[in-house]
């Protein structure tokens, strides 16, 4: 960590609770973020991970409406199955809120009061479509239409699902209400609504961009095309689900403040309550989110990136005495292969071809499912996910180079030195050359982490593997066991050095294959908390002792049978469709 910060908070974008999390949530901001958190924690840093359903917004309400049941019935549903699918994944969030909290009408409307009061917020009129049929307007979802910039015939009333555009309700074409019982044409009309003055801030987000040269080329520029054309942005909608506006008004009256604006106050909210569930006061929170010497991190999926990057930062520079993100980690997409072409289809509900996480970890294991998403992670351009590839991938990398070198080296040496770290002899300069290796390629895989490379991160665990593989067959321990015991001593203590140091570089991205390395070399993996602790990390670097007790040894990454997963190519979907997936705020 850098020496001007004494502690980190990070933050997933918080999932909408209109339906179940897919694989492509995870490998966009959950595991990227989970994998970064348990590093900083085995470093011994301060770190708070906040996360939380975003529960308010049109899709919730229009869920509602076509079941027949109320939006906390929808909300209730999802936040309970998105927190056991994260939980499952193995997601070591300090907490994982929610805005439908009291607390969250608090936050909230504290952040509009502080903007309105600075100036930032005006009241304006615009022509919104409304339903004569229903006597309503239809804000976002509850109209549909035909894109104008694409053609799209079910685009949504402000956005095109197909290809991104946003755009006025008046452009809408062929508009039609998309309620239970009313799919009538509707008419504009003029509502007044609030805004937020962005361009306000637009110099200050300029500067504060220009200081992060450091960002990932795809968050610098969709931030930096927001910046140059900012314009004030209606903050609140047509509705009476979601945080009431805290104006003295007749036309405050059903009226909402609009999900947008008030989910990623959700962060600060889930802080707060954080700090009060745990007996620490009611301030607890205010370090985490006022005090310079914290260090901001948000983890999202690249259509977060105006929100996180110019939107939020926005709404924080119009507070009192907030601190501003010191890094925004944007991931690409991750699409689905398809079998039949070979091309990667971008992810839809409709076509049914994304993977939800309920659905995969009824099938796999958690390490099998963060190893894969891992080595593909999207984080410069689109990745895709495919069936064979990750057979191939977690057979061939993690069971067969990984896996295979700790399981030959532990049941070796159980089964010839009583189930003890053998007493070495002379070391060569074979074994002296790999021990010295160990702590310079721990080094390279936290190197890659603190720079946000988790590909690059799990390829340098990998190849910790790599170089050990090739250290055991050039000194052939099942040969020298019948002529020289001393040799094959000390080639299996090298071996369990560099056991021990596989099992660090694992844990952040494997915690549950770790814990299990762990228990059979005896040794620990505390999880330190928010407060820190100890350096585990650093402290890895230290040998095993020579005569150190072993448990037996168990194969950490069972194999994947081919057939097994070629069963799921022709699965209708996977747990999508009846799932109703949805993509993050």
């Amino acid at each position: 960590m850098s020496a001007k910060f004494e502690r980190t908070l990070v933050t997933s974008a918080l999932p909408y609770a209109n339906g179940h999390i897919h694989l492509g949530h995870l490998a966009g901001a959950y595991l990227p973020a989970d994998i970064y958190v348990r590093y900083k924690r085995l470093r011994g840093e301060k770190v708070l991970y906040v996360c939380g359903s975003d529960e308010y917004g049109v899709p919730i309400t229009l869920t509602a409406l076509k079941e027949g049941i109320s939006p906390q019935d929808v909300i209730d549903r999802y936040h309970a199955a998105n927190a056991e699918s994260f939980a499952r994944f193995g997601m070591s969030f300090d907490v994982y809120g929610r805005t439908s909290w009291p607390l969250h009408v608090d936050t909230t409307q504290a952040f509009f009061q502080a903007l309105d009061q600075g100036g930032h917020i005006d009241q304006q009129e615009m022509e919104l479509w409304h339903s004569e049929a229903s006597d309503r307007f239809l804000p976002d979802r509850y109209v549909k239409g035909t894109c104008p910039k694409c053609g799209y015939a079910d685009a949504n009333g402000d956005e095109c699902e197909n290809c991104g555009a946003q755009y006025a309700a008046h452009e809408l074409i062929d508009p039609r209400a998309n309620i239970p019982g009313d799919s009538s044409t509707p008419a504009l009309r003029k509502s007044a609504h609030w805004f937020l003055r962005l361009q306000d801030f637009t110099d200050r987000l300029r500067v504060w961009l220009d200081g992060h040269p450091e960002w990932r080329a795809n968050v610098k520029g969709i931030a930096g095309g927001w910046v140059s054309d900012l314009r004030a942005r209606c903050i609140t909608r047509d509705t009476d689900w979601g945080v009431p506006i805290p104006i003295d008004d007749p036309i405050a009256q059903g009226k909402r403040i609009y999900v947008w604006f008030d989910a990623p106050i959700g962060y600060v909210t889930n802080t707060r309550q954080w700090g009060i569930d745990k007996g620490l006061g009611d301030d607890a929170w205010q370090p985490w989110w006022k005090d310079a010497g914290t260090r901001l991190i948000h983890f999202i999926g690249k259509d977060n990136v105006p929100f996180h990057a110019v939107i939020f930062p926005a709404m924080l520079m119009g507070q009192d005495g907030y601190i501003l993100p010191d890094q925004v980690v944007g991931n690409e997409y991750l699409n689905v292969v398809n079998r039949e072409t070979g091309v990667a289809e971008k992810g839809s509900k409709s076509k049914g071809n994304m993977i939800s996480v309920r659905w995969f970890l009824e099938r796999f294991s958690q390490d099998a499912a963060r190893y894969y998403l891992a080595a593909i992670m999207p984080e410069s351009r689109d990745a895709a996910f495919d069936w064979d590839e990750f057979r191939n991938r977690y057979n061939g990398e993690l069971c067969d180079v990984v896996g295979n070198f700790v399981h030959r080296s532990l049941t070796m040496t159980v089964k010839n030195f009583d189930g003890k770290v053998a007493e070495p002899g002379a070391l060569d300069a074979d074994d002296q050359a790999l021990l010295d290796s160990l702590p310079v390629q721990l080094d390279g895989v936290a190197e890659a982490l603190e720079e946000f490379r988790f590909r690059l991160a799990l390829e340098r665990f990998i190849e910790i593997g790599r170089k050990a593989n090739q250290y055991f067959d050039a000194k052939a321990p099942w040969t020298t066991r019948k002529t020289d015991l001393v040799r094959t001593a000390t080639t299996l203590y090298v071996c369990c050095q560099v056991v021990r140091t596989l099992c660090m570089a694992m844990a952040p991205f494997l915690p549950a294959g770790a814990e299990k390395l762990a228990g059979i070399l005896n040794i620990a993996l505390p999880n330190n908390g928010p407060d820190g602790g100890d350096d585990i990390w650093t402290a890895s670097k230290a040998l095993l002792s020579a005569g150190a007790p072993l448990n037996t040894p168990e194969v950490l990454f069972p194999k994947l049978d081919p057939d097994y997963i070629a069963a799921f190519w022709n699965v209708v979907n996977w747990g999508c469709v009846a799932e109703r997936l949805t993509s993050a705020l």
